[in-house]
């Protein structure tokens, strides 16, 4: 007789066991329930069917679906739908059944069964009404009951424009969900937004009608076969990279995307994206939070999409020197012939960039992520470079250097994405690194004899390449069907991506990107290097390639101009980035001083001007020698230091307060003293010069600071100023046209001691003066500004365009 003993019985005497037992029920029933998923029938509906992305990529990754689930024993039918009427869509799929393509491993007997029976299993479908969703609804509903299946869910793939995605929405929550216990997937493809607000009141629009589980963005970066082994590689390895993928070890990471075509044929779509937001803002980013990533300790969909959201929130914010941008030189004539601009037609939009990104976390603090890619360029070619640091020095030469056992070589990980010299996807880890798992599904590669990659021959790595190369689509189309998120675009990732990108995206907005030539002619014109925040182009830009004089010249021709103003160099450009350039020419010149001589004295003008400059130097110098630095007034206002119009108190509010100046090198005028205000017989200027003359050499400023008035005055050196304009007063007490009318003011002489006078010049009011003193001579007793020349200093203009060009 058989004796059942009760589980909790069981379970009372021996836990261990109850455990054991609980567990294999658990599987069990899961079991059971995958089967049960796997036994329904899955619907695909294709929007947009007959569209140049399914004819080219989604109905090759549809028929890759068929051969995937057909050899397991699922169903799945497929649905082509479109406006296009009945008959010329039909037409339209019959061509591309006609064009898909099997593995190589597949003999072109078998091959021509397979794509006969996809076919038979696919359907076309002109949507146009709610009446033709619920038509398609009953349509799926019948041919389930028909081969006595249950249904699954659906899956309907949005390859339609945006501004569509509304309607269809609407349509398919009110006409063509499925039935109770199936799922439903809505597959969306970029753009999604054009920026922060336009991608909120998308999703907005987009959960009115699905929830979040329910959509998945596609990325088709995600389904390249390198970038979908970034995930896996740091798993398998997590030994090996546990100490080195952080900020003690990695250099640097690259995440480049480099094409050799131009725009030509889609101006209509790129004057209205660029290179930042059709590739950067998705691609490259989605690539970054790969890399960047804590790996979660459960692999899961949510584990995965909340680390990724993690590395968001750690990125520090773009400033505008955080990037590079270009336009290769034919882009504008493509525009105007195009899209049917006038002769005068100039494009703004950038079709190269250079990022430079930093995630404040503890891992990545201080390492520098480096994203970059453009159109026009010399190779086409993707990757992801880790390069990791190395301090070994090696006394042999490098000839004798071995792969697997010099530590003097490079150390990188790469992850090749695609084309380049490599010509395919593959995974390479210097022999110096470590010998990484074989990825699943990879092989060992080899390559062209003598070819190099990233400084060195193939032979220096551990290089892997797919058994099998698989398009991203069908990668991606796979994920879908098994419902794996994490390839996927989140809402709420989604918008902390273009909040990141939005603000520089704003300040790019209306600047001429550097014209590039195209191609190998290109050069060195787009290398591009960093410091601390920022990056800068590393030459400067070539004269021919700014437009000659018939070329209806407007100020966003140009990036950045040299040329000359009063026989002086004149550095011209567009505020922000006037005040870059200014605020980084200052920064070598102190650099240099303090070199050769241990301090920089600079002085500074008051003004509205340079409030921009003392913020540029306050955020965005890092490394300026402030320790050795002694901070100068050019001029004063007669009024007390605290008081909202003195000159040292705007300096205090947008630069002393943020920068650590020794407080004995800080100089402000003596305009106040014993109570009183620029009282001669205090004898203020006389003890300013006296300090100046103590701790000066030769009373010689490294640099001076000035600006230049609507009237011609610069300091408060004003027209017809009875001192200031010559003689040996060193500083000097005037009198302003304006409130408040007593000044204090370093005299021309002194100014003209200087090493370096920069004049800066912003805004359109100054047009006029500016174009009326670029024709006068030295006549400073009517025009102060004239009479500034160094006697063996330098002189150097800085305008913005308005002030320039007006």
């Amino acid at each position: 007789m058989a004796i059942h003993t009760p589980v909790s019985e069981v379970g009372g005497r021996h836990p261990g066991l109850r455990n054991m037992l609980t567990a294999a029920m658990c599987v069990a029933l899961l079991g059971c329930l995958q089967a049960q998923e796997l036994r329904g029938h899955v619907s695909v509906v294709l929007l947009g069917a007959t569209g140049d992305l399914a004819k080219k990529y989604l109905w090759q990754g549809l028929f890759q679906l068929h051969l995937d689930e057909a050899g397991e024993g699922r169903s799945v039918s497929f649905h082509g739908a479109a406006l296009t009427d009945p008959k010329q869509g039909q037409e339209v799929l019959a061509k591309v059944f006609e064009s898909l393509s099997c593995p190589k491993d597949v003999a072109p007997g078998r091959c021509a069964a397979l794509k006969d029976q996809f076919q038979r299993l696919s359907q076309y479908h002109q949507l146009k009404t709610v009446e033709d969703y619920l038509s398609l609804s009953r349509d799926i509903e019948a041919l389930v009951q028909h081969e006595g299946l249950r249904e699954a869910g659906r899956i309907f793939y949005f390859s339609v424009p945006p501004f569509a995605y509304a309607d269809i929405a609407r349509s398919i929550n009110s006409s063509c969900r499925p039935g109770p216990g199936a799922w439903l997937r809505v597959v969306l493809e970029k753009p999604f937004g054009h920026d922060s607000l336009s991608a909120q009141q998308l999703a907005a629009e987009l959960g009115s009608f699905f929830q979040e589980e329910e959509m998945y963005r596609v990325d088709h970066y995600l389904g390249k076969q390198a970038v979908a082994q970034i995930l896996p590689f740091r798993d398998q390895n997590r030994k090996a990279l546990d100490g080195l993928w952080n900020r003690h070890h990695v250099e640097r990471v690259e995440i480049v995307l480099k094409e050799t075509v131009d725009a030509e044929g889609r101006t209509s779509f790129y004057e209205k994206y660029g290179v930042i937001r059709d590739v950067l803002q998705n691609h490259l980013t989605e690539i970054l939070t790969l890399v960047a990533m804590e790996l979660p300790h459960v692999n899961s969909s949510a584990a995965v999409l909340q680390r990724k959201l993690q590395v968001f929130q750690a990125l520090r914010g773009l400033r505008r020197a955080s990037a590079v941008v270009g336009q290769y030189q034919a882009y504008s004539a493509q525009v105007r012939r195009e899209l049917h601009k006038p002769d005068a037609f100039r494009s703004l939009t950038p079709t190269f960039a250079g990022i430079l990104v930093h995630v404040d976390n503890l891992r990545w603090e201080g390492v520098p992520f480096v994203l970059m890619s453009g159109k026009a360029l010399d190779e086409r070619v993707g990757y992801v470079r880790v390069l990791f640091k190395n301090r070994a020095c090696c006394a042999q030469s490098e000839q004798h250097w071995l792969g697997e056992q010099s530590r003097c070589l490079p150390r990188q990980v790469i992850f090749h994405i695609g084309h380049g010299e490599l010509g395919s996807p593959a995974l390479l880890v210097s022999r110096n690194l470590f010998r990484p798992a074989l990825p699943s599904g990879w092989q060992e590669a080899e390559g062209p004899p003598g070819l190099r990659l990233f400084g060195g021959p193939l032979s220096d790595y551990y290089a892997y390449r797919p058994v099998r190369e698989q398009d991203a689509y069908s990668l991606l189309v796979s994920r879908i069907f098994h419902g794996r998120r994490d390839s996927f675009i989140t809402t709420e990732n989604l918008l902390a991506s273009w909040a990141f990108w939005t603000p520089l995206l704003d300040s790019l907005a209306h600047e001429a990107p550097r014209p590039y030539p195209g191609g190998a002619e290109n050069g060195h014109l787009l290398d591009f290097e960093f410091s601390g925040n920022q990056l800068a182009f590393s030459v400067p830009q070539p004269e021919q390639l700014v437009p000659g004089p018939a070329s209806a010249l407007t100020p966003s021709d140009f990036q950045l101009l040299r040329t000359k103003y009063r026989d002086s160099p004149l550095v011209t450009a567009w505020p922000e980035e006037l005040i870059e350039k200014l605020a980084s020419d200052i920064e070598a010149a102190a650099v240099k001083a303090v070199r050769h001589f241990g301090r920089f004295h600079l002085a500074l003008s008051g003004g509205s001007s340079p409030v921009a400059l003392f913020q540029e130097l306050a955020t965005g110098h890092y490394s300026f020698p402030w320790a050795h630095t002694h901070l100068w007034l050019v001029d004063e206002r007669c009024v007390p230091l605290w008081d909202p119009e003195s000159n040292f108190q705007g300096l205090q509010t947008h630069l002393l307060q943020h920068v650590r100046v020794p407080y004995y090198n800080i100089h402000p005028m003596p305009v106040h003293q014993h109570q009183r205000l620029c009282a001669e017989e205090d004898r203020g200027a006389q003890v300013y010069a006296e300090e100046i003359s103590a701790l000066v050499t030769n009373s010689s400023f490294d640099l001076v600071l000035l600006g230049m008035g609507t009237d011609g005055h610069t300091a408060s050196l004003f027209p017809q100023s009875p001192t200031g304009l010559d003689g040996k007063q060193l500083v000097v007490l005037t009198e302003s046209p304006a409130r408040p009318h007593h000044r204090m003011s370093l005299s021309l002489p002194l100014i003209n001691r200087a090493r370096k006078v920069a004049v800066l010049v912003m805004g359109r009011m100054k047009r006029e003066i500016t174009l009326l003193v670029s024709r006068v001579g030295h006549e400073p007793k009517k025009w102060p500004i004239s009479g500034v020349l160094p006697d063996s200093g330098q002189l150097v203009w800085y305008m913005d365009y308005e002030a320039f060009l007006g």
